[in-house]
């Protein structure tokens, strides 16, 4: 492959990255550096004209000074390479460190939120205009979920032998069903005119690299698409802040989400409607139990402890998060 990069050097060293659950990516160490070689993965992200869309996106994101790593261009002026039926891209390889909202200070919270506001009107100018606005969606039904705890309930309560996870497991949809039920009301209808544009699709710390106290790249633009931005707003901050309990960081929270606001030309009434879809989708949502339950995937079973608690402490502090967010 890197005979199409005349300029990539000889190759050294080709070490797969284990960080994330999704990604297949490799260090490649040449004669003339280190890059980043990505595999994209045989499913509707690996599709080479969607693959082209990223490229390019980011390409124009990096000319308005977002931190970004667009792929280097082949000796035809190509960045995808298709071997074998699939597709892959070559970075350069960023030197830096994931940070979670427990390492960041209120100020550099602040510059988080004013970065994805950033990329959000950055891609208003950079994408390609006439592309239908994401359509406004209902919340998840809450008979689905009734069904789908039962179902979940089931298995963890037949696996043997059981363990501390199965229990946690255990407790947290008999108490998810008790607050849904006291809640079904609550589910957001969908808007009439949902504020959607371009956004990023998968915001979080593994996908943001610092180098000391400044992110120096937006990193994984599969998931690049048109949704409601605010939306991934308040679903990046409910992964950077939430501490191992299961709270949020609110000062934090109201720092990065004022930033936002600004750079985005967002206003508080957009994000206190995101608030309130996203923590409904949250109070709906067991994903890491259908990884370990259906598809036995242990992979992100660490995640559930904090993220089970978040949906039980968000209803309860629903007021305070809103307020975080909007004022």
């Amino acid at each position: 492959m890197l005979r199409r990069y005349p300029n990539a050097g000889e190759p050294l060293t080709c070490k797969p990255i284990t960080l994330g659950l999704l990604n297949h990516g490799y260090r490649v160490s040449t004669t003339r550096g280190s890059y980043f070689l990505k595999h994209h993965l045989d499913d509707s992200t690996g599709d080479r004209a969607t693959i082209v869309r990223q490229h390019r996106a980011t390409q124009r994101l990096q000319s308005l000074g977002v931190p970004v790593a667009p792929p280097v261009e082949d000796a035809e002026g190509d960045t995808v390479t298709e071997i074998g039926g699939r597709c892959y891209a070559l970075h350069p390889w960023v030197d830096g460190l994931h940070r979670v909202g427990a390492q960041l200070t209120t100020a550099q919270s602040q510059r988080l939120g004013a970065l994805l506001g950033a990329v959000h009107t950055g891609l208003a100018q950079v994408m390609e205009r006439g592309v239908a606005q994401a359509r406004g969606h209902v919340g998840p039904d809450a008979a689905d979920t009734f069904a789908l705890i039962d179902d979940l309930l089931a298995a963890a309560r037949g696996r043997r032998p059981r363990d501390a996870f199965d229990e946690l497991a255990e407790h947290r949809l008999v108490e998810r069903r008790a607050l849904l039920e006291q809640y079904a009301d609550r589910r957001p209808p969908a808007p009439d005119i949902p504020a959607t544009g371009w956004v990023h699709g998968d915001f979080h710390p593994l996908n943001v690299l610092y180098r000391d106290a400044d992110p120096v790249a937006i990193i994984d633009w599969d998931r690049l698409g048109v949704q409601p931005r605010a939306e991934e707003a308040v679903r990046a901050a409910a992964i950077f802040f939430v501490q191992p309990t299961g709270e949020l960081e609110l000062e934090k929270v109201r720092a990065y989400a004022r930033a936002y606001r600004r750079a985005a030309g967002a206003s508080a009434a957009e994000l206190a409607a995101a608030v309130h879809r996203v923590w409904w989708e949250r109070l709906n949502d067991f994903w890491i139990l259908h990884w370990r339950y259906r598809l036995h995937d242990r992979r992100a079973d660490p995640q559930f402890p904090a993220v089970s608690a978040l949906a039980v402490w968000w209803t309860r502090e629903y007021e305070a998060v809103r307020r975080a967010f909007t004022e």
